[in-house]
């Protein structure tokens, strides 16, 4: 006897791994913007940010942080989910020049690890889409995902991340 069926299965995971994954990527934002869970709040953020050289800070903290609760909230509810995975790619891009372009892969030598594992499961799905058990399955929009969906969430987000390292100098300034 069956508790579920395979295909229930499959988008019982998915439900668990968007909104495990999305829920702690967008508690990161708020920790950025207003200081919730023992985060810098936006001055605190911006000054890091100025630090590394994006210029006053402000814009970059706000971006960030908008972008990690966007994605994140997306990504948990299954809601544009190629679209939230593309703003979550973008800011795990710029995340790994930021903390980890200098330690390699593994993060006990503050590597890009941690954040080319949040690429990929951003990445995973937007290519197998969220499943039943979401906003977009719920509106009928299900059909966004898809390998093509995927690699366009890869490279826009991936390039998107990549100019806002870049030009950190400049934009801001």
């Amino acid at each position: 006897m069956e508790f579920l069926s395979d295909s229930d299965a499959v988008d019982v995971g998915l439900l668990l791994l968007r909104v495990l994954v999305g829920v702690t990527f967008s508690l990161h934002g708020f920790q950025k913007l207003f200081g919730w869970f023992g985060g810098g709040g936006l001055e605190g953020t911006a000054a890091w940010f100025r630090s590394l050289g994006f210029g006053d800070g402000r814009a970059s903290a706000v971006m960030a942080g908008g972008a990690e609760i966007a994605g994140g909230l997306g990504l948990a509810l299954g809601l544009l989910t190629p679209v939230a995975a593309a703003v979550m790619i973008g800011a795990m891009t710029t995340a790994a020049f930021v903390n980890n372009a200098d330690g390699g892969f593994w993060s006990v030598s503050k590597g890009w690890e941690l954040n080319g594992y949040l690429i990929v499961v951003a990445t995973a799905l937007a290519v197998t889409g969220p499943g039943r058990y979401s906003l977009d399955a719920l509106v009928g929009i299900g059909d966004l995902s898809g390998v093509v969906a995927g690699l366009a969430a890869l490279i826009i987000g991936g390039l998107a991340g990549w100019l806002r390292w870049v030009t950190r100098d400049v934009a801001e300034g």
